[in-house]
């Protein structure tokens, strides 16, 4: 007689920081019914308490708030190495492309402008974690000489120093260096990376590219810009 196996699935924890306490019960009802286990925050300050205990798989993260900037607890996030790694997506009324640039330069991964509607929202989580999590089928590769990605452990090391990178900075080396010499589009690289589940703005590429560089320091120049097509590594 065979027995029934119940295969284990563990649940993706959301960590949802926002002042409008409406909206939070609105994404913890609906985003439980996505099979997400959520945790809601109305301020800075009780999220920040909650991160020294506990560390999320993605985090909502609304840019204004009242006890602080949204901007400050992304820097803090993203500035830490046990929490740099998670995935944040900015919730933000700001209409002005500069605010959401620098978000994206201080290390988010998206962002969604309110008013939002869930079914968008719900997507864009999909296509964040699916970015982080990833599907590995080698174990390493390189993008020059210096930089060795370890695609199992999702590590980069440059000159053997680890380079802290998130995920979305991650998933585009290695887009770039497991096609070494072809060059791709920055609408290209907006479609491997986030699918036809969201409109970017072109500029989004650019600075995820642009803090690559930095990171990859003296090696940054692997990545070559080609002006008016794309970017590839040689």
């Amino acid at each position: 007689m065979k027995k029934n196996i119940i295969e284990k699935v563990e649940l993706k924890i959301i960590a949802a920081v926002d002042d409008e306490e409406d909206l939070l019960e609105l994404l913890e009802v609906n985003l439980q019914k996505a099979n997400y286990i959520v945790k809601t925050f109305i301020n800075g300050k009780t999220f920040l308490s909650y991160l020294e205990r506990e560390v999320p798989d993605l985090l909502l993260l609304d840019m204004m708030l009242p006890d602080t900037d949204g901007l400050e607890i992304l820097k803090t996030v993203k500035n830490t190495k046990r929490t740099m790694h998670i995935p944040v997506i900015m919730l933000t009324a700001r209409g002005d492309e500069t605010d959401k640039v620098v978000g994206l330069e201080l290390g988010a991964d998206d962002y969604i402008t309110k008013p939002f509607s869930l079914k968008e929202l719900t997507a864009r989580i999909k296509a964040v974690l699916r970015r982080a999590d990833g599907v590995i089928e080698k174990s390493e590769i390189y993008a020059g000489k210096a930089v060795r990605i370890d695609l199992m452990k999702h590590e980069v090391y440059a000159d053997n120093r680890k380079i802290e990178l998130t995920s979305t900075e991650f998933n585009i080396l290695v887009m770039l260096a497991e096609r070494k010499g072809w060059v791709f589009s920055r609408e290209k690289i907006l479609q491997r990376l986030w699918g036809n589940e969201k409109m970017v703005i072109a500029r989004t590429v650019d600075v995820h590219i642009k803090k690559l560089r930095e990171k990859l320091g003296k090696n940054g120049d692997i990545v070559k810009n080609i002006r008016g097509v794309g970017y590839k590594v040689e």
